[in-house]
C-alpha cells in the first residue's frame, strides 16, 4: 500500500504541488534542457550552505534552550579563528563555483549564438541551415512570418524536429516575452527593437508558447501552439497554411495590429516583401519615415545629399515618390507631409 494513503493527512500539504508541471526541468528543447539542467547546478550548490545552516539554527535553539542545564554557557566568547575561516571560505568556493558556472553558460547560452550542437553529443550537421522564423508580439497575439516559405499564421507556429531555427522578434506596441518553455527561454520584444533567438526542438508534439511579460488587458490570452513536427509533417503544415488563399499585406497588418483579444488562429497564404522590416522601422504606414531613414540623416548630421536652406522634403526610398526632387522651405506647408507621403528633416546651412 501507497505511504500516501496511510498518512492521509500529508495530501493537504501536495495541494500546492496540483498545479506544477516539470517542463522547465524536463523539456523537449535541447537549449532549455541546458538551461534546466544550470538551475539544477545552481541550487545544489546553494543547498551546500543553505541546509547546514538551517539545521545548525534547529541544533542551537535545541542545544541551547533554557531549560538545558548541561549547555556550555560562555558569554565573553566572540571570536575563533577555525571557525571564521570555515564559516567563510566554505561561501567564497561556491561562489567561485557558480561564477565559472555562470560565465560559462551565458556565453554558450546566449540567445543569440548560433547553435553548435542540437543535443548532447549531437554536433549541427555541417552545411545544415537553420529555420528562419520572424515574430511580431501584437495587442494581444503573435505575428509569425516565415520568409523562406513564404508564409505567415497568426498563433500558431511549427518547426521540424532537430533542425535549428532562428527567431528574429519584434513588437508593434510595447514590450513582450516570447517564451515557449519546452523550446528554450523567455526571449523580450520591444518595439522599433530586434531581439534574436536560437533554438531547437528534439520531441515531436503539441505545445503552448506564451507571453511571460504583462502587456495589457488581454494579456493572460496571449498564448499560441507550437507544433514539433518531422519533415514531412512540416511540409504538410506550410502547404496547409499556403492554402489559406489570403496574404498578408500593409493594409492587412494595421488592420491586424489592432488590439484584440482571443484572437483565433490566422493563416496567409502569402507575405507583402519587406513587410517584417516594415514593422521592424515602424514605418508599415507609408506616411511615416522608417526608423533606419531617419536614423541615416542623423548620422549624417542632418545634412541629406543636395540643395541649400534649413528644411527639406526628403522622398521615401520606395513607391511613387523615388528620385523627387526637394521641395523648398517656403513652398511647402505641414499639410504637405502626410498627404503627399514625404518626410520632414531639418537641414543646416
Amino acid at each position: 500500500m501507497p505511504r500516501l494513503t496511510r498518512s492521509p493527512w500529508l495530501l493537504p500539504l501536495l495541494l500546492p504541488l496540483a498545479g506544477c508541471s516539470t517542463v522547465v526541468l524536463d523539456p523537449s528543447g535541447d537549449v532549455a534542457r541546458q538551461q534546466g539542467d544550470l538551475i539544477v547546478v545552481a541550487t545544489l550548490l546553494m543547498l551546500i550552505v543553505i541546509v547546514p545552516v538551517i539545521a545548525l539554527t534547529l541544533f542551537f535553539a535545541w542545544r541551547y534552550r533554557a531549560s538545558n542545564k548541561a549547555a556550555t554557557y560562555t558569554p565573553d566568547w566572540d571570536h575563533s579563528t577555525q571557525l571564521e575561516l570555515v564559516i567563510w571560505a566554505v561561501p567564497l568556493l561556491i561562489i567561485i563555483a557558480l561564477g565559472a558556472i555562470t560565465w560559462i553558460s551565458t556565453h554558450t547560452l546566449d540567445p543569440y549564438r548560433p547553435l553548435d550542437r542540437i543535443g548532447k553529443d549531437r554536433p549541427v550537421a555541417e552545411g545544415t541551415r537553420p529555420l528562419e522564423v520572424e515574430v511580431v508580439s501584437l495587442d494581444w497575439k503573435w505575428l509569425f512570418i516565415y520568409p523562406e516559405q513564404g508564409i505567415a499564421t497568426v498563433n500558431e507556429m511549427a518547426a521540424p524536429v532537430d533542425r535549428p531555427v532562428h527567431f528574429k522578434l519584434t513588437s508593434s506596441t510595447v514590450m513582450n516575452a516570447f517564451y515557449v518553455p519546452e523550446l528554450a527561454g523567455m526571449i523580450y520584444t520591444m518595439p522599433g527593437m530586434q531581439t534574436e533567438l536560437n533554438a531547437v526542438i528534439n520531441h515531436p508534439g503539441e505545445f503552448e508558447g506564451f507571453s511571460s511579460n504583462y502587456s495589457g488587458a488581454g494579456f493572460s490570452h496571449m498564448r499560441f501552439a507550437f507544433h514539433a513536427t518531422d519533415d514531412a509533417g512540416f511540409d504538410a503544415w506550410v502547404a496547409k497554411v499556403r492554402g489559406a488563399g489570403a496574404a498578408l499585406d500593409r493594409a492587412g497588418y494595421l488592420a491586424l495590429e489592432k488590439p484584440s483579444e482571443r484572437e483565433p488562429v490566422r493563416h496567409y497564404a502569402g507575405v507583402e516583401p519587406g513587410l517584417y522590416d516594415a514593422i521592424l522601422n515602424r514605418c508599415v504606414d507609408p506616411r511615416r519615415m522608417c526608423a533606419h531613414e531617419m536614423m541615416a540623416i542623423d548620422a549624417a548630421g542632418g545634412r541629406p545629399a543636395s540643395g541649400d536652406g534649413a528644411i527639406a522634403l526628403l522622398p521615401r526610398s520606395r513607391g511613387d515618390l523615388r528620385g523627387r526632387p526637394f521641395v523648398p522651405a517656403a513652398t511647402c506647408t505641414a499639410a504637405d507631409v502626410p498627404g503627399a507621403g514625404f518626410s520632414l528633416a531639418l537641414r543646416a546651412p
